[in-house]
């Protein structure tokens, strides 16, 4: 067991040296072709960005170089030599490791037993507790965080906190290959710069480290080189300081991609939706703002601003103690099934938990909010269904093999379009979105952006006016990118709508802080 992390160092020439390396590899599960001779090269002291759509094969490349599934055929080297692991444990101690987007903790143990969990060292047979938190407190002392310690449950800790956890499991058995999958989904921006910083680092001390995220902007400014996946086959890649968004999109999409922001000529209408003073249980504390026919209207702020709290109050969801609410002609809190037949609908940050019935069919997530029409009175014709269902099909692009197919086996990307296609196939004229895009690769975001644009400018295939969408993002490219005005919310407290034109990161970021309120 080694008692010190294997990193890999550069060449003695000064050149750096090439740790991972993945041939011709092929992956298929009965008919379906995950990995069609795939290539990925690797070199110490490098963060290399794997990018691609979902269902790009970039989660079934890094379970074959994790161990978790035997490629077909092809090959794998680390540091020029045969790389070939049976299982999850086999790369572990061959020192590849993977930090998922989804943490693999126990939070009922502590943090020595989580980082040493499945390699305890032992003495006479009895795990050498002493010992585990010496490696661990030297792990963490190597990531900068020796104040952590081992001993604490890891339940107690921060998302952060957890995540160095991770990355301390990877160093405290020897790591030479890193792999982070998503790891800034869950993270404040403050907690990002702590991440970036580390991996800095950890990049310094020469690990190879593989970086898979949707956020362009993020890869640009952490990855020295990015490998772009689309179908299950290597696609092409280089520097990433040589490659503009528009370019990794569209190798990703298999298109040109011009905007991923676009924006069509826009001409706000009359009011459709205003607040005053609206308080709810908790959240929001005190919200105004008025939202017109044809604008995207932003909502920006830190997690737990009440930025969620004020889309549910507005959609039925949650109480509302005081204030207002006007939509069209209705006046007054209402319950959300009233608020669809008003023409207003919600998509929630929360897709799996409350925003689709995972288990349900695609037909029946898309068309369960309106029924009618899709048979006589009292009953609906699976036909009928179907093929209401396969407008939106085709109109969103979504990837499925049918309109029966359950919702649970489509990606991410998927799975949100057919939350806003709900609300197209209800007709609603306003769109409450909340966080429309986290999670999902980038060529689905830039077709959520277009119809988006598309929707606020009225179509005129369909006739319909302009709709009116309020946007809540954690993305700040994505609201200067998408909307027409933004918002603040800071502590339950949303500050005055300003137009894109006055904004930017920096100053968004300020105010979602309580800098301008405290200036």
């Amino acid at each position: 067991m080694a008692e010190a992390p294997v990193v890999g160092t550069p060449a003695a020439d000064g050149r750096t040296k090439t740790r991972l390396e993945m041939h011709g590899v092929s992956k298929s599960f009965g008919a379906t072709v995950a990995l069609d001779d795939v290539d990925l090269l690797v070199e110490a002291g490098q963060v290399h960005a794997l990018v691609g759509e979902n269902g790009a094969g970039k989660s079934t490349l890094m379970k074959v170089l994790s161990g978790a599934h035997p490629a077909d055929k092809g090959r794998m080297a680390l540091d020029g030599e045969p790389y070939a692991p049976r299982h999850p444990l086999d790369a572990r101690q061959a020192g590849v490791s993977m930090i998922y987007q989804e943490l693999s903790l126990a939070p009922h143990l502590s943090v020595a037993e989580n980082v040493l969990l499945g390699m305890e060292p032992s003495r006479g047979g009895v795990i050498d507790r002493r010992e585990m938190r010496r490696r661990t407190k030297d792990a963490l002392r190597q990531l900068g965080h020796g104040d952590i310690s081992p001993e604490t449950p890891v339940y107690r800790l921060g998302m952060a906190e957890r995540q160095l956890v991770e990355v301390a499991r990877a160093i405290a058995v020897g790591c030479r290959v890193l792999v982070l999958d998503e790891p800034t989904s869950s993270l404040t921006q403050k907690d990002v710069a702590r991440l970036f910083a580390l991996i800095r680092r950890l990049k310094e001390q020469g690990l190879a480290i593989i970086y898979i995220s949707h956020f362009i902007e993020e890869l640009r400014e952490i990855a020295d080189q990015f490998t772009v996946l689309r179908d299950g086959k290597t696609i092409g890649g280089g520097k990433m300081g040589n490659a503009t968004a528009e370019k990794i999109v569209g190798m990703m999409v298999g298109r040109e991609i011009d905007d991923l922001y676009p924006r069509s000529e826009r001409t706000p209408g009359k009011a459709v939706l205003s607040i005053d003073e609206l308080s709810g249980e908790r959240k929001p504390r005190a919200a105004s703002l008025t939202l017109h026919r044809g604008e995207v209207l932003g909502i920006a702020g830190l997690v737990g601003a009440g930025r969620t709290e004020l889309m549910r109050a507005l959609f039925g969801l949650d109480q509302v103690r005081s204030g207002s609410i006007q939509l069209a002609t209705f006046v007054g809190p209402y319950s959300p099934n009233r608020r669809w037949t008003q023409g207003l609908g919600l998509v929630s940050e929360d897709r799996q938990g409350e925003g689709l019935a995972t288990s349900m069919s695609v037909a029946d997530n898309l068309t369960l909010s309106e029924l009618r029409g899709l048979g006589p009175v009292g009953m609906i014709l699976p036909r009928e269904q179907d093929r209401a269902t396969q407008r939106w099909v085709d109109k969103l692009r979504i990837r499925c093999d049918s309109p029966r197919q359950p919702v649970s086996s489509l990606s991410g990307g998927n799975q949100q379009k057919i939350a806003l296609a709900r609300l197209l196939h209800h007709n609603v004229d306003v769109l409450l979105l909340d966080e429309p895009t986290r999670g999902i690769d980038v060529g689905s975001k830039a077709q959520i952006y277009a119809l988006i644009d598309e929707l606020t400018c009225g179509s005129s295939e369909s006739g319909h006016e302009p709709r009116a969408v309020l946007m809540v993002s954690s993305y700040l490219p994505e609201l200067l990118g998408v909307c027409d005005r933004i918002a603040v919310m800071c502590r339950g407290e949303l500050g005055v709508a300003r137009p894109v034109s006055e904004w930017n990161e920096q100053l968004l970021m300020f105010e979602a802080t309580g800098g301008e309120r405290a200036a």
